[in-house]
């Protein structure tokens, strides 16, 4: 939720001003993530609550939202049980979004900042895996398997973007380097990081952030397709394919910061070199518009990866609440194991339309079963929703494309 948050805050600022209608939107959707989070983060001193609810007895149940009766455990970490990466994130959240209502509400925008500073202090201090704190209550399912360096990279990164204050600038340097990433996600934020700070070099033409800069353009040369440093697979039918669950999520985050460095790139004639192979900005937007082309339908089964989009589109997707008969058509309590039969097994289609929700997608021979049980293609999440919607935004407000 915290990954989330900073992405759809990042779309927000990079592309804000193309949204329309829709920047109110996405502030409401941001502001109901940090009003949580803040919860999280200010609710007991020395502690932030990471979780609520525990997931292997949650995954056991097939149940509505409105009849979930599983036990609420919390889970937080805290000075003796740490989790820099959980922490790390929460306070890019919190500062991301700051900039985001620094004109539109400034004390609330205070308020996620003061707090920002306090969770990222408390990630620096107390450095740990969240993983190794709580165990089962986050594996396998959000391990942290990249650790917590980047996350701390990527929390100073969005502070000192917030604070423009020495003191995150000083502690960026102090990370050093880090690993030659081709992958952008909720676990793994190096590319991300380097993406942003990326954006002082290009845009202010500020030489202390050089680095990021070719860190940028080392992970865009292990994204581009004919680059001959390419590492990155794609199907047949042209989606770019990185691992076997979700992996549409990482096409919507890569996708996002290509058309963000593309941006910065256009604002300064910036061109750059995989090798022989130049490198415009053109380069980038072409491959991210055939990736949003391909989530929304132009593909090998003309399947729209965005629910309720277009003529076809994922109908069993793995989803309790759309899944299940509403409370209007079906007032009875569905149990834990109620929903299983005849509803989770059943060939039909949801009753449900999780409108605009984008799925795990297809597998790298672009095919799709579409079955409910097939979780890692067809489980819709926020995360991977997030990411799109600055891409979204930059194709509607673009008349060279």
């Amino acid at each position: 939720m915290a990954f989330t948050t900073t992405m759809l805050s990042w779309g927000t600022l990079e592309y804000g001003n193309k949204m329309g209608p829709e920047l109110q939107n996405a502030r409401t959707a941001i502001r109901w993530a940090t009003d949580y989070l803040l919860k999280c983060a200010r609710a007991t001193p020395g502690k932030l609550y990471v979780g609520v609810g525990d997931p292997n007895v949650d995954h056991k149940c097939w149940e509505r939202p409105e009849d979930m009766d599983t036990v609420r455990t919390v889970y937080s970490v805290s000075p003796s049980n740490p989790g820099s990466d959980v922490a790390g994130e929460t306070a890019a959240a919190l500062a991301a979004a700051s900039i985001v209502f620094r004109k539109a509400d400034p004390a609330y925008s205070k308020l996620l900042l003061s707090t920002a500073k306090n969770v990222m202090q408390f990630a620096l201090q107390y450095q740990g895996a969240y993983s190794d704190s709580l165990g089962s209550a986050v594996c396998p399912f959000y391990c942290s398997y990249s650790g917590y360096k980047d996350e701390l990279l990527w929390g100073a990164a969005w502070l000192f973007m917030a604070t423009n204050q020495k003191h995150y600038y000083d502690l960026l340097k102090s990370l050093g380097d880090d690993d030659q990433s081709d992958i952008f996600s909720w676990d793994n934020k190096y590319a991300g990081g380097h993406v942003l700070l990326s954006r002082r070099a290009l845009l202010n033409n500020d030489k202390n952030f050089e680095q990021y800069k070719l860190e940028s353009e080392n992970f865009m040369c292990r994204i581009l397709p004919n680059s001959p440093s390419t590492s990155t697979q794609y199907t047949r039918g042209g989606l770019m394919y990185k691992l076997p669950q979700s992996n549409l999520q990482y096409v919507t985050s890569i996708t996002f910061l290509l058309t963000t460095y593309a941006k910065y790139m256009k604002a300064t004639k910036h061109t750059f070199n995989c090798g022989n192979l130049l490198v415009t900005p053109n380069s980038l937007l072409n491959v991210a518009k055939r990736q949003v082309d391909y989530i929304l339908g132009v593909n090998p089964l003309q399947m729209s990866y965005m629910v309720g989009f277009g003529p076809h589109y994922p109908k069993r997707i793995h989803h309790r609440g759309s899944s299940l008969p509403s409370l209007a058509s079906h007032p009875l309590v569905i149990g834990c194991d109620g929903g299983f039969q005849p509803f989770f097994y059943t060939a039909n289609p949801n009753p449900n339309i999780l409108t605009g929700a984008i799925v795990g997608g297809p597998d790298q021979n672009d095919g799709f079963p579409d079955d409910r049980s097939d979780y890692s293609h067809s489980e819709p999440a926020t995360y991977i929703n997030a990411a799109i919607v600055g891409p979204l935004a930059y194709l509607v407000g673009s008349t060279s494309i």
